[in-house]
């Protein structure tokens, strides 16, 4: 997906091995704010597959998104970071658009996003929910940290990417 010609040069791709160190350092860079969860290079390595990044001109990591699969019916947006020398570009919204695509690629019919982006999701189509409605992040955020339970200023963000066959007749 290339971006359009009134915005950057970038283009947005499957990440790439020799991306892990800068994919970490760019998504950990927002964690001490609550912004993105800590990511190891282990982490990030093991989903290198569900990771899409952006590319400056120069060919380095300015923006990512990665995909965190529950089952074959939830997924979750995760790790959306942009450099901050390139933020308030769109580049934000061109991610989340390249998540959606990958997911729906993939055949999850929902995909959700706990985020203090409110204004980013909403413009893209996603509405506000409750992480209550997903017992399997809940579950998976005990196991790491009971802290990120509380979501505190975040908000919870769904949107339905495939009709069930039911309502499209």
């Amino acid at each position: 997906m290339t971006l359009p010609p009134d915005g950057p040069a970038a283009t947005v791709e499957p990440a790439q091995a020799a991306d892990i160190p800068a994919m970490v350092a760019l998504n950990n860079l927002f964690a001490p704010d609550g912004l993105t969860l800590t990511r190891s290079p282990a982490f990030v390595a093991g989903h290198l597959t569900d990771y899409q990044v952006i590319r400056g001109a120069d060919g380095r990591v300015i923006g990512q998104v990665a995909l965190d699969d529950y089952s074959p019916s939830l997924v979750e947006l995760v790790s959306l970071a942009v450099a901050p020398d390139h933020q308030g570009r769109g580049l934000g919204q061109v991610l989340v658009v390249a998540a959606e695509a990958l997911a729906r690629r993939r055949g999850y019919p929902e995909l959700f996003a706990i985020s203090l982006a409110e204004a980013l999701f909403l413009r893209m189509g996603f509405i506000e929910s409750h992480i209550a409605v997903y017992p399997e992040k809940i579950a998976r955020y005990r196991g790491i940290s009971r802290s990120e339970l509380s979501i505190g200023r975040k908000f919870c963000f769904a949107k339905r990417l495939i009709v069930p066959a039911a309502a499209a007749h």
